[in-house]
């Protein structure tokens, strides 16, 4: 009896001594609702909650399930802030390395004062009927021996420069047309007092045009302005080595002459035929002035004619506007051969003029030389005609001019025609060539635009003056109307002309060896020259 009630008061211990299990407890492996929730069941045996054996470091069976899309979900979570913060990263380099690249094309623009003359500005553009103005900007080729580079491309070294290469770019105030007026550097005119970086200045003189970039590019401005009464908004200056350096990050330009060529001053050699030119091999065909036409400076500017078109051409379809090395390359070199004036000293800029001129088809590029008659005193050097005044009017008036076959029958004039014209536009020279007043026909080379695409360019950042990149700081505005009637219809040749070739000098114009010779003869006489490009 008394084991009997020992062992009833044994269990009676047991049970009311046994701790109760808290069974609403978290335990591993189990989810937050506790019994029958998604972390897993417990074992209702008595047995341990982790199972038979189970200890508290050891998940079994459904508990271990469990576990797994916690840790996946945290994995995912890393793995995203890992991408996002690479993404980051790479964004902030991108933004740093476009920074510095755009910083250093920047860096590499010199600039100078556009006009540098005493009295006087460079003009300013009249806006059309809404609200836009044209573009023009000179282009000079310098001369210049100033550096080692110059020096040894150039032949000979030395203080001082001319300008090798004088051009007016034109782009119309809707970008439907444009023109590039080359002025021939012997041309002879009356040069303005003028005032260089250094503060020095120089007396007005009657000379050479060319002589002015001595002075600085602001003198050159100044003088073309003055002869042409183009308002002259932004230069654009190269050297040799600039030339060699565009023409090398382009990968060459096409050209053509139409027989076997050498001119023994700029060295330039080439085979009848088509030829890429990169390097010192373009300098020399933009150099040569004894090569063609008729051996002199004239018959070089239309040789630089076919050159400026192919490289215009060249540029439109190069892969290089889409390959990114190719495109910093271009804009490396192109950046390192300029020298502009101050509205145009920087990368975004130059970029708005490129992009306005590219607007333009290369139907409606027009390439024409300035019309000239030999100078009275000095039969080697020339002077603006009656027909150049009347050019340069339509060129200010902002016409699209059209390419013709022959000079204008007036130009034998010479100047004296253009001084003698009366203030209201009626001059001594004939004027049958080009009706005055409204121009609505097609025979005398003016069109309308009525059909060409309106476009406000109000994203273009040439497209207004508002800012005063695109013209001097003039109070007053050059008036559209010259004192001649408009020319234009003009001799030249468009940038589409891709097929036509250099026209080679038929008479004596180089000398090999003490002989005068023909450009070809010279090139058969000397087999031991290489060529410039195969």
């Amino acid at each position: 009896m008394a084991d009997g009630q020992d062992d009833h008061h044994d269990d009676d211990r047991t049970a009311n001594d046994r701790p109760e299990i808290d069974r609403t407890a978290r335990l591993p492996g189990r989810g937050e609702s506790g019994e029958g929730g998604e972390g897993g069941d417990r074992d209702d045996s008595g047995g341990s909650p982790h199972g038979p054996g189970g200890g508290p470091d050891e998940v079994t069976g459904s508990g271990a399930s469990a576990v797994a899309p916690r840790g996946g979900r945290t994995r995912r979570r890393r793995v995203l802030r890992m991408v996002a913060l690479a993404t980051s990263a790479l964004v902030l380099l991108t933004a740093a390395t476009a920074t510095v690249l755009y910083l250093r094309l920047d860096g590499n623009i010199r600039n100078l004062p556009l006009f540098g003359g005493v009295g006087g500005d460079a003009g300013r553009e009249v806006p059309d009927a809404f609200g836009r103005t044209p573009i023009n900007v000179l282009v000079i080729g310098s001369d210049t021996r100033a550096e080692p580079e110059d020096c040894r491309l150039g032949g000979d070294c030395g203080p001082g420069q001319n300008a090798d290469v004088g051009m007016v770019l034109h782009i119309s105030a809707d970008r439907s047309h444009a023109s590039v007026l080359s002025i021939p550097r012997d041309t002879v005119t009356d040069l303005p007092a003028c005032r260089d970086q250094d503060g020095e200045v120089t007396d007005a003189w009657r000379g050479p045009i060319n002589a002015t970039l001595r002075h600085g590019p602001g003198c050159t401005v100044a003088a073309v302005h003055a002869l042409t009464k183009i308002p002259i908004d932004h230069f654009v200056m190269a050297d040799f080595a600039g030339v060699v350096r565009m023409s090398d990050a382009i990968g060459g330009v096409p050209v053509c002459v139409n027989r076997d060529v050498y001119d023994s001053y700029s060295h330039l050699k080439l085979a009848k035929g088509r030829h890429e030119l990169q390097g010192t091999s373009a300098l020399e065909f933009l150099r040569s002035r004894h090569a063609f036409g008729d051996g002199s400076d004239l018959g070089r500017t239309d040789a630089q004619h076919l050159f400026l078109g192919a490289l215009a051409g060249r540029l439109r379809e190069n892969s290089s506007f889409t390959d990114p090395a190719s495109l910093l390359s271009l804009a490396d070199a192109a950046t390192k051969a300029l020298t502009v004036d101050p509205g145009l000293a920087a990368v975004h800029r130059l970029v708005g003029l490129a992009n306005d001129l590219r607007k333009v088809p290369s139907s409606r590029i027009v390439f024409t030389t300035m019309p000239n008659v030999p100078d009275p005193d000095d039969t080697d050097r020339v002077v603006v005609s009656a027909s150049g005044r009347r050019l340069f009017a339509a060129i200010a008036a902002d016409l699209p001019l059209t390419v013709t076959a022959a000079p204008s029958p007036d130009d034998a004039a010479g100047e004296t025609a253009a001084d003698t014209a009366a203030p209201d536009g009626t001059g001594t020279s004939s004027d049958a060539d080009v009706p005055s007043g409204s121009d609505s026909g097609t025979d005398s080379g003016y069109s309308s635009d009525s059909d060409s695409e309106y476009s406000s360019d109000a994203d273009s950042e040439f497209s207004s003056d508002s800012d005063g990149a695109n013209g001097s700081a003039s109070p007053t505005a050059t008036p559209s109307t010259a004192p001649t009637t408009p020319l234009t219809r003009t001799p030249g040749r468009t940038a589409a002309t891709r097929t036509a070739c250099a026209q080679v000098a038929t008479e004596p114009a180089v000398t090999v060896r003490g002989e005068t010779l023909t450009p070809s003869a010279a090139f058969r006489a000397t087999p031991w020259i290489p060529v410039s490009a195969p």
